[in-house]
């Protein structure tokens, strides 16, 4: 379209005069002609033309060159950059509409996929692509849109409501070098060289921790023995604009210095982006219009229900539906009264006065009359209560309630097979094929009075199980016999139900006798800030809540949530809805959380301090078969018969662990029975008896065939196969031609089994010469055995 256009104006000009078209083009859409109008967008040609020209930058990283570049690949987008770190590499872009959308937030999307053929795979899916998202990729999409564009875009012009799109392409992979934090940065760059709008650039590291050494950017064989995961992203001045972490358990000293070595490398990786954009001399857009509250409605909105919203936040009898209803209620009567002093003014002017002026007195109560809508000072926690073993059928059980949030935790034990198997593209970037411990937070609409449709999992629901299982992982012991699930449903939703996600599945699970090395609770920190009105980047006045309310998330600046035990942080996450946090504001922020955790923690273990001894009768039990290689088939059965018959009467899952060893899990103990019945009732007739190398025994001929006898040594034997190349030192086609009958009785000599196929070696041959040979006598001897520990047969006399 922007072709056409540019084609219908050359011939314009062509019609008019003589003047190189191509010169009087170009003053039309010159950066600086007074002619073109400088608020809508470049065509693509001109997009194209700006990012013709190929620049890199390197940014130095713990040994390691980062680089970024622009200029090559995806031109016509408005703004382009790939980020090669080894030898993985992600090409990131950004395009933003140059007409404003019709809704009423700037609809921003970030989207990461995993291409296989970037590892050098093949998707292993029935049409051999990529389909829908994995969880990681959606994972690492929040990842990426929280960092260079936060939860609420402030980074970008208040108001700015155009269509965004930001791609992260991988174009290549090796296995070594996670390409999430490549992405991040790449969506810095793009957004940064582009003429979109957008007050950045930021920059990201991750942070690792090695035998007591912080580890920048780590690879994935470090990241294995790594006790830290900290990815941190930085605006300029050394601001933290998101942080995310999971850790085992590391002490608060060590988990803030990681925090201020993440910022220090993050500002190298900004140098290098400011340079790149400098390079290339971009000139943002002016939008046509930024979607802001009109100052006039705004000072009339604060004339007519200032005094009504500060009546409704300073009324502590209000919970969260109540004072929602009473918010709702002035703001409707105000929207009336403004319609008719601003008749010409769009439904949204209206709307946005309200919301700027509630805000406003939402924050001046508590910057400076320290007060908070529920009637708390600012470092209390809400009432709290716990319970656990809600319902005795459940392997584990606990309902976490604080304040108007409440959440119930189930615990759920099944056989290590149930473990989630993760994709190839996963597996090759993280070294980790499977896990067998589960989150899932599930959030109907019934948690905050709404309807709506239940049934698959989006974004948020996802992003904050995953919060929660970071949180109780690492007091997860490494060596539990069972896949666990600990499933988090919130009934009541009035602020960090992600957090009562962690408090509720710790209860859970010492209640299902999970012996996690500590209890583990979580707490979210708010903030209440004041921009300096000189410089709007930087805080003149603030104040940390502890315990957000929901409203206090939404009207604040700051969504700061930490997990840990007593001892140490296992989870964090923040969201920052500003331009960036002073690193002063951070630190403060976990010791608040710190203190508030272990507060938390002391209630808890008034309900259950530590992990029950015993499982619960009705749990599920593991055992293991100890199945020599020579029986196997007999015990696996034709085809894997008798393995599938078991598993479909019983119920049970059947692994095999190694060579000689299967695992056996029973969901009940009755199940267990029932499966150790079966499996006597299969072998009850191989029985073998103990066999002494070289000696001779007197076998039973049981059945002639063209290629030798089968044998039996005593009567509940399965037969071997005794073949012709062993029954004679001549050489016979058939064993009639030797008179061998069924029934007959022979006298064979044992050489042990096979190595290969544990096939019972015997011979007549040998005994076809006069030497005198001995008949042994034989003991019985179980061949088969069950139990918990099993890996010696028990010698029966």
């Amino acid at each position: 379209m922007a072709a056409h256009k540019l084609c219908g104006t050359a011939r314009i000009f062509r019609s008019h005069n003589m003047e190189p078209v191509a010169l009087r083009v170009r003053y039309f859409l010159g950066f600086r002609s007074e002619v073109a109008r400088p608020n809508v967008r470049r065509c693509h040609e001109s997009a194209w033309s700006r990012h013709g020209k190929v620049r890199q930058v390197g940014v130095e990283l713990g040994g390691r060159k980062l680089e970024i570049s622009t200029g090559k690949l995806a031109r016509f987008a408005d703004g382009s950059a790939v980020v090669q770190l080894g030898q993985t590499s992600v090409m990131v872009t950004a395009v933003s509409k140059a007409k404003p959308t019709t809704s009423q937030f700037m609809p921003l999307v970030v989207d990461y996929r995993q291409k296989a053929a970037a590892a050098g795979r093949i998707p292993t899916n029935y049409l051999r692509r990529e389909i829908n998202s994995t969880d990681v990729e959606i994972l690492t999409s929040r990842l990426i849109g929280k960092s260079p564009v936060t939860s609420a875009q402030p980074l970008f012009p208040s108001g700015y409501f155009y269509d965004t799109q930001v791609l992260c392409n991988l174009l290549a992979v090796d296995g070594v070098n996670n390409p999430d934090i490549l992405a991040i940065n790449g969506a810095s760059a793009a957004l940064a060289v582009s003429d979109i709008p957008w007050n950045g650039p930021v920059g990201a590291v991750r942070m690792g921790m090695v035998d007591g050494e912080f580890v920048v950017n780590p690879t994935r064989r470090e990241m294995a023995s790594s006790t830290l995961n900290l990815v941190v992203a930085s605006a300029p001045r050394s601001q933290v604009v998101m942080m995310e972490a999971a850790a085992e358990n590391v002490l608060q000293q060590d988990f803030c210095h990681a925090i201020k070595l993440g910022v220090k490398h993050a500002q190298q990786i900004i140098l290098a982006i400011q340079q790149l954009a400098h390079e290339n001399c971009v000139e943002k857009r002016s939008p046509p219009k930024l979607f802001t509250a009109i100052p006039e409605m705004v000072e009339t909105t604060r004339q007519l229900a200032a005094e009504k919203v500060y009546a409704v936040f300073t009324d502590y009898s209000h919970d969260k539906i109540s004072r929602d209803e009473a918010i709702n209620k002035v703001r409707l009567e105000t929207e009336e009264q403004l319609r008719e002093k601003f008749p010409k003014a769009e439904p949204y002017d209206a709307i946005e006065a309200f919301n700027t002026v509630s805000k406003e007195i939402f924050h001046n109560l508590v910057l400076n009359e320290y007060k908070r809508c529920d009637g708390r000072d600012l470092t209390s926690l809400r009432d709290i209560s716990c319970e656990v073993d809600i319902f005795n059928p459940l392997h584990g059980s606990a309902l976490f309630q604080r304040g108007q949030t409440q959440v119930l935790c189930t615990v759920t034990f099944d056989s290590i097979e149930s473990s989630i198997k993760n994709d190839l593209i996963t597996s090759a970037l993280s070294g980790i094929k499977e896990k067998n411990f589960m989150l899932h937070y599930e959030f109907p609409p019934y948690a905050t009075n709404e309807i709506g449709k239940l049934g698959g999992m989006n974004r948020r629901e996802l992003g904050h199980g995953a919060l929660a299982e970071k949180g109780l992982k690492p007091v997860i012991p490494k060596d539990f016999p069972f896949t666990i699930r600990v499933t988090s449903e919130v009934l009541e939703s009035n602020g960090s139900s992600s957090m009562a996600s962690v408090c509720g599945g710790s209860l859970a699970l010492m209640d299902a006798g999970v012996p996690i090395s500590a209890p583990v609770a979580g707490v979210a920190i708010g903030l209440i800030s004041k921009p300096n009105p000189e410089k709007p980047s930087e805080i003149q006045d603030y104040r940390l809540l502890t315990d957000i309310l929901g409203i206090e998330d939404y009207n604040g600046d700051m969504d700061f949530k930490m997990a840990g035990t007593s001892k140490g942080i296992t989870a964090l996450q923040a969201d920052v809805k500003i331009p960036g946090l002073p690193l002063k504001i951070v630190m403060e922020a976990i010791q608040q959380a710190t203190v508030a955790k272990k507060e938390i923690l002391g209630i808890m273990n008034k309900t259950i301090a530590k992990p029950r001894a015993k499982r619960k009768e009705n749990g599920p039990v593991v055992e293991t078969v100890r199945v020599p290689i020579s029986r196997r088939a007999r015990f696996i059965g034709p085809g894997g018969y008798n393995l599938r018959k078991l598993q479909v009467e019983t119920g049970v899952t059947i692994s095999q662990v190694d060579e000689e060893t299967f695992s056996v899990f029973a969901p009940t103990p009755g199940a267990m029975s029932e499966a150790q019945e079966f499996i006597t009732e299969v072998c009850k007739d191989d029985q073998e008896h103990q066999l002494e190398f070289g000696a001779v025994y007197t076998a039973t001929i049981t059945e002639i065939r063209d290629v030798g006898v089968m044998v039996k040594l005593y009567p509940n034997m399965t037969a071997v196969l005794l073949h012709n190349s062993q029954l004679d030192h001549k050489r016979i086609k058939h064993p009639s031609a030797l008179g061998l009958e069924v029934g007959q009785q022979i006298q064979v000599k044992y050489f042990g089994r096979d190595p290969t196929d544990g096939r019972m070696r015997l011979s007549r041959k040998v005994l076809q010469s006069p030497a005198a040979t001995v008949v042994k006598t034989l003991s019985e001897k179980q061949s088969i055995s069950m139990g918990t520990n099993s890996s010696q047969a028990a010698d029966m006399p």
